[in-house]
C-alpha cells in the first residue's frame, strides 16, 4: 500500500470515529502520512529538475552526452520515494588519462602510516644563482653587442689645433627568444585527499626536476630547436688546455681568470668545477707531503683554521656534477650575464 492509499483509509476512519480520543489519534497519523507524501514529492521534483533534454542530432551519442546528474536521476527513479539506499555505475563516462594512484605499498596503512617519505638525493642547483636575474613580459628580448672597432685615436692637440676624429663601429643586435621547459603529470584524488604528504612530495620532486632541467639547459644547452643556448656553447667563450697530462691544473685555472679580465675587462667572480676535479686539487700536496689546501685537522701548514671546501684562488667555487669532469668554467658571471624569466613556474 502506498502513502496516498494509506491517507485515503485514514480519512475514512476519521469520519467513522466514535470517540474524541480516536479522532485525535487518527489526525496524528494523517499528519505524519501527509509529511511523508510532501517529502516524497519534493525528492521527485529534484530528480525531475536534474533530467536534461535529449541531445541535438549530430552531437555525441545520448549516453556520451549525458551528465552525471542525468545518470543519477535515472538510476534513482523508483528508489528515493521509498527511502531505500542504492548505488549506481556510469560506464558511459570516458576514462581519464593515466594518473598516478596511491602506491599499493602504502594503501593498507593509510590510516596508520607516519607522514614521512624517504626522498632520493637532490643535488643543489647553483648555476642560475651565479648570474643576475631579470624578467620580461614579452616572448623575446633584443640586446646590442658593442662593436670593439674604433677608427682614429685620441691625441695631444696644440692650442687652436685640429682635433683628430674617431668613429665607432655599429653595434650588433642579438635577439633571444623565450624557451619553455615543461612537463605535466596527474595525481588521483585519493593521493591528494588521503595521503596529502605524498602528494606534496611528488609536487616538490616535480619542481626539482624542472629546475634541474633548467640548470642543464643554462649550462650546456645546444641552442637547437627549443633548447636554450647554454654558457658552454656561446660564441666568444675562451678555452685553455691543461698542461699536465690533461688533469685539472690550478695554474691554468688562474690563467683563465686573467684571460677573462684581459679579454672582457671584468674580473672573474666564480669557478664551476666537478667534484672529481675539485678532489684532485684539494688533496694535492707539496714536496714536503703537506696539503696545499690544508690538512684534515688544520689549514695550510697548520697556521689557519681548517676549511672543508676552501675556494680556489679566493673566488666563489661551485662544486657540482652539473659540469663534466675535466672541464672547469671560469667567468665574470654577475657582470657578464643574466637569467631572464617570464612569469613563475
Amino acid at each position: 500500500m502506498n502513502l496516498k492509499e494509506r491517507l485515503a483509509e485514514l480519512l475514512k476512519e476519521l469520519d467513522a470515529a466514535e470517540t474524541l480520543e480516536d479522532a485525535k489519534r487518527i489526525k496524528g497519523e494523517i499528519e505524519a502520512v501527509q509529511e511523508q507524501i510532501a517529502l516524497a514529492d519534493e525528492k521527485a521534483g529534484i530528480l525531475d529538475s536534474m533530467k536534461a533534454s535529449k541531445p541535438v542530432a549530430g552531437n555525441r551519442t545520448e549516453a556520451k552526452a549525458a551528465s552525471l546528474g542525468e545518470h543519477f536521476a535515472k538510476a534513482a527513479e523508483g528508489h528515493v520515494a521509498k527511502g531505500q539506499r542504492f548505488s549506481f555505475a556510469a560506464p558511459e563516462f570516458e576514462k581519464a588519462a593515466v594518473v598516478m594512484t596511491t602506491p599499493s605499498s602504502i594503501a593498507p596503512a593509510l590510516t596508520d602510516v607516519d607522514t614521512r617519505l624517504v626522498e632520493g638525493y637532490r643535488r643543489p642547483l647553483l648555476i642560475a644563482d651565479l648570474f643576475g636575474s631579470e624578467s620580461i613580459s614579452g616572448t623575446a628580448i633584443t640586446y646590442f653587442v658593442e662593436n670593439s672597432s674604433v677608427e682614429g685615436a685620441f691625441a695631444a692637440v696644440a692650442e687652436n689645433g685640429t682635433k683628430p676624429q674617431i668613429s665607432f663601429g655599429d653595434p650588433t643586435a642579438v635577439t633571444e627568444s623565450l624557451k619553455k621547459i615543461a612537463a605535466y603529470y596527474k595525481e588521483s584524488d585519493e593521493i591528494i585527499e588521503d595521503a596529502a604528504w605524498l602528494a606534496s612530495s611528488i609536487n616538490n620532486r616535480a619542481l626539482y626536476l624542472h629546475d634541474l632541467a633548467e640548470e642543464t639547459q643554462l649550462l650546456s644547452g645546444d641552442g637547437t630547436g627549443q633548447n636554450i643556448k647554454g654558457i658552454l656553447n656561446r660564441s666568444g667563450i675562451g678555452s685553455k688546455t691543461y698542461a699536465h697530462g690533461g688533469n685539472v691544473d690550478a695554474d691554468v685555472i688562474f690563467e683563465a681568470m686573467m684571460a677573462v679580465q684581459n679579454n672582457s675587462g671584468f674580473a672573474a667572480d666564480a669557478i664551476v668545477i666537478n667534484p672529481t676535479d675539485y678532489q684532485r686539487l684539494r688533496l694535492a700536496k707539496d714536496s714536503n707531503n703537506q696539503y696545499y689546501g690544508g690538512g684534515y685537522f688544520y689549514g695550510a701548514y697548520g697556521n689557519t683554521p681548517m676549511a672543508e671546501q676552501p675556494p680556489l684562488w679566493g673566488l666563489r667555487t661551485v662544486v657540482t656534477s652539473a659540469i663534466s669532469a675535466g672541464t672547469v668554467l671560469v667567468g665574470a658571471f654577475k657582470a657578464g650575464g643574466s637569467v631572464i624569466r617570464k612569469g613563475g613556474t
